[in-house]
């Protein structure tokens, strides 16, 4: 049995690596071993006392318990739903589409011919006080929807209210808290809330067509490219635009379904789609219509009651020269029978 060794086991080890350390990188051991004895620990002191950015973690620090993510952001599904969230609160003007199986080229054929639509609706006209209203047909999109995601997305914003829970202290109000998700999980779905109708609507595959803004003009030209009815909105023809006629392009167009809208918090059907692409002149030309229908009714108001009034004033005045007539008719007769008797 060989003897034991009188020294401790850590001594040995760190003069056998600082052996193989010394004769893999051809330092000698001397320097190493002085290296060693000068890095020695260092405490904070009271003396000395470190600054707090010095115990700050940088920035691009990754913990090695949750390595990053291999996702893109866009396509998490916390910020997925916070996109959603925030394009439902200022997108007024939305269009559903049910897609069957379509391919990236028909895709693209489709996104193609949908630009070129928009492309093609005159700029808008400045208004009176000389202001130039934006143009938003480069601002309109059309994406596909992770449908479960966006459900939960409608229904955060139709019934979670954070005003509501801003008594309340120490209590996150943001639309990934547990606040959020206790609001909708409580609720109660109404079937004539916003949500209760568009409900039905947001099952399988779903892609939308979001408007910054209000426009019949756009919503117009898009009824006509994606979901063409005569006569109202009908295709744009062959010699007009081939490339819509294009097999590729007509068969992603087949493959799209219009199921409905949602405009200025409100849902709608496909006619009422329609309506609203169907206004001519744009939101100035329903407001014009309402004015002048506001016109006509206090015109027709005023024209019956001043009816009335003047025929009720004739009749009177008929009836007040019947009795003057009657009157006088009398006199005479009375008068005629005295000269007869003198």
């Amino acid at each position: 049995m060989p003897p034991r060794l009188t020294c401790s086991a850590r001594s040995s080890v760190g003069r056998a690596l600082q052996r193989t350390t010394a004769s893999s990188t051809g330092v000698p051991t001397l320097i190493i071993q002085n290296a060693a004895k000068t890095a020695s620990r260092q405490y904070a002191t009271a003396g000395s006392p470190v600054p707090l950015a010095a115990l700050r973690l940088p920035d691009d620090y990754i913990p090695p318990t949750q390595p990053p993510s291999a996702r893109r952001p866009e396509q998490r599904k916390a910020q997925l739903l916070r996109a959603y969230t925030a394009m439902l609160r200022s997108t007024p003007l939305m269009l559903f589409f049910q897609h069957n199986n379509l391919t990236a080229v028909e895709w693209a054929a489709v996104r193609r011919e949908l630009r070129a639509a928009l492309a093609e609706v005159p700029p808008p006209v400045a208004g009176p006080d000389g202001s130039v209203p934006v143009d938003i047909s480069s601002s309109i999109e059309f994406q596909v929807l992770r449908t479960r995601i966006f459900n939960v997305a409608c229904k955060i914003v139709d019934y979670f209210k954070p005003e509501d829970q801003a008594e309340k202290s120490n209590t996150y109000t943001h639309d990934l808290s547990k606040t959020a998700y206790e609001s909708i999980r409580e609720a109660t779905v109404d079937e004539s809330s916003t949500y209760g109708q568009i409900n039905p609507l947001i099952i399988g595959p779903i892609a939308a067509v979001t408007f910054p803004s209000v426009s019949p003009a756009h919503l117009a030209a898009v009824l006509r490219t994606l979901s063409p009815s005569s006569p109202a909105f009908p295709a744009p023809t062959r010699r007009k635009n081939p490339g819509y006629h294009d097999p590729i392009a007509q068969s992603g167009f087949q493959k799209l379904i219009l199921v409905g809208g949602r405009i200025e918090g409100k849902a709608f059907d496909n006619d009422g789609v329609k309506w609203v692409g169907g206004i001519t002149g744009g939101l100035d030309g329903l407001r014009a219509q309402l004015v002048s229908l506001l016109q006509n009714a206090g015109l027709g108001l005023t024209t019956a009651l001043e009816g009335h009034s003047k025929g009720l004033w004739l009749a009177l005045e008929g009836r007040r020269t019947q009795l003057e007539e009657e009157s006088n008719g009398g006199k005479k007769e009375v008068d005629a029978e005295k000269e007869t008797n003198v």
